[in-house]
C-alpha cells in the first residue's frame, strides 16, 4: 500500500510514466470498489453468511458472484504494494525503500488492531480480534523490507515458491496445545489465538503465500522504469497474466494439486462453471492466485490503453487507499448503527438488505461521499509537505 499519487508522474513531462502510475492507481480504485461491495456485505448480508470456499447448495448465483467479485482485491492489492514499493525504490533507493516498508508495515498492523477492529466489531475490546488484510499486509510489507535486497532471480523464484508451492504444507497441521501453533496459525494455518488479557484473535489471513504475492508484485518493478518501452510492458503485463491464467485452466482442469477442495460436474453448465472458480481464499490456494493475479495483469495491461480521463475516478480512489479504507469502514459503521437505531433490524436480529443487487446499490450510493473525500486527500497530499500524508 505504498501509495504513488498521479502528481510526481505528471511534473515528469513524459505521458508514458504519467500512463503508468494512471494504470496503477486506477486498478488499485478498481479492487478498492470491489472490497467495498463485499465489505457492505459483511454489514448487511451477513444473515446470509457464505463459507469459504463457497457452498454452491446453499449459495444463489447472484450472491456467489457478488463475493467471487471481491476475490480479486487482496491479492491485486497486495501485488500492486509490492510494485508500488518497487518504484519508490526506484526513484529513493533501496534503503529508503525498505525504511519506508519496515515502518509503513507497523503502521498498518497497529491499525488493524485498533481502529479497524474498531469498526468491525463495534467495540474497543471486541471477544474476538480478527487479524484480517490490513494485517498481514503490514506483515508483508515488514517481510519485504527484508527481502528486497536479495538478487532479483532469487527475489523471483523465492516468490513463486511461496504462491504456487505453499499448498504442500496443507497437511501440516499443529494443535492449539502443541508448541508452535501460533506461529504455524500466522503463517499458514487459520487459527485461533488465545490472549494474555482474555479473548481470541483470528489469523484469518495466513502470511506464507502473500509475502510471495508482494514480492512478486516488487520484482515487476523494472517493467515500470522510466526507460522502460510502453509497448513491451504492455506486452509483458499480458504475456504474464495470460501465462497465470493459462496454467489456472491447466491446474484446476486436473483437479488435483493446486485446491484443497476439487470442483464437480453440476446439473447445467453455470453450475459447473461455478463449481470451477470456487476456490480457497483463507489462505489463497495456488489456483486463486494464479487465476486472479492474472486477471489483475491483464487488466493492468489494459487500463494503459485507455484514455486516462476514462480512468480519472478510479485514480482519485487509488491514490489515497489506506484513507479510503479506514473511512469506508466507519461509514459503514454509522450507517448500520444508525439503520439499527431506526429500529430497521429484520428477523434475524441485524440490519438486512433484501438482495445482493441491493449490496451493490449501497456501495454505489457510499462510493459518492467516498470519492469526494478521497479527492479531497489527494489534493491535500499533492500541495502538502507534511510527510504523514504519504501513509494514507
Amino acid at each position: 500500500m505504498v501509495s504513488r499519487s498521479t502528481a510526481p508522474a505528471a511534473t515528469t513531462g513524459s505521458p508514458a510514466a504519467s500512463r503508468r502510475v494512471g494504470s496503477i492507481d486506477a486498478l488499485r480504485g478498481l479492487v478498492m470498489l470491489l472490497m467495498l461491495v463485499d465489505h457492505v456485505r459483511e454489514f448487511f448480508y451477513l444473515h446470509a453468511q457464505v463459507r469459504d470456499p463457497m457452498d454452491l447448495a446453499a449459495t444463489p448465483p447472484d450472491l456467489f458472484l457478488t463475493r467471487a467479485a471481491s476475490h480479486l482485491c487482496a491479492p491485486v492489492f497486495v501485488l500492486l504494494t509490492g510494485l508500488s514499493a518497487g518504484l519508490y525504490g526506484q526513484k529513493h533507493g533501496a534503503r529508503a525503500a525498505a525504511a519506508f516498508l519496515l515502518k509503513r508495515g507497523l503502521l498498518l498492523i497497529l491499525l488493524e488492531v485498533t481502529l479497524v477492529n474498531f469498526a468491525w466489531a463495534g467495540s474497543v475490546r471486541p471477544p474476538i480480534l480478527y487479524l484480517q488484510v490490513i494485517w498481514v499486509i503490514g506483515l508483508c510489507m515488514v517481510a519485504l523490507a527484508g527481502l528486497l535486497w536479495l538478487p532479483r532471480v532469487a527475489l523471483v523464484a523465492g516468490a513463486l515458491a511461496l504462491m504456487l508451492g505453499h499448498n504442500l504444507l496443507d497437511g501440516v497441521v499443529i494443535r492449539a496445545d502443541e508448541p508452535g501453533y501460533v506461529l504455524w496459525s500466522i503463517l499458514h494455518h487459520r487459527g485461533m489465538i488465545a490472549l494474555p488479557w482474555g479473548g481470541s484473535a483470528r489469523t484469518s489471513y495466513p502470511l506464507l503465500p502473500w509475502i510471495g504475492v508482494i514480492a512478486a508484485g516488487y520484482a515487476l518493478a523494472p517493467l515500470f522504469a522510466g526507460s522502460a518501452d510502453a509497448a513491451r510492458r504492455r506486452a509483458g503485463l499480458l504475456g504474464l497474466g495470460a501465462a497465470s491464467l493459462v496454467a489456472f485452466l491447466a491446474l484446476r482442469a486436473l483437479n488435483g494439486y493446486g485446491e484443497p477442495v476439487p470442483w464437480q460436474p453440476g446439473p447445467s453448465p453455470l453450475a459447473t462453471a461455478l463449481s470451477f472458480v470456487n476456490l480457497t481464499k483463507y489462505p489463497p490456494s495456488a489456483d486463486f492466485l494464479l487465476l486472479t493475479l492474472g486477471l489483475g495483469l491483464c487488466l493492468l495491461a489494459l487500463f494503459e490503453t485507455l484514455p486516462q480521463r476514462l480512468l480519472g475516478g478510479l485514480r482519485v480512489l487509488g491514490g489515497a487507499p489506506l484513507f479510503f479504507y479506514l473511512l469506508h469502514l466507519a461509514l459503514l459503521r454509522l450507517l448500520y448503527d444508525g439503520a439499527a437505531a431506526l429500529g430497521l433490524a429484520g428477523a434475524s436480529g441485524r440490519v438486512e438488505a433484501g438482495s445482493p443487487l441491493a449490496l451493490w446499490l449501497i456501495a454505489a450510493a457510499v462510493s459518492g461521499p467516498l470519492w469526494l473525500a478521497c479527492r479531497a486527500m489527494v489534493r491535500l497530499k499533492r500541495s502538502s509537505a507534511w510527510p504523514v500524508l504519504s501513509y494514507l
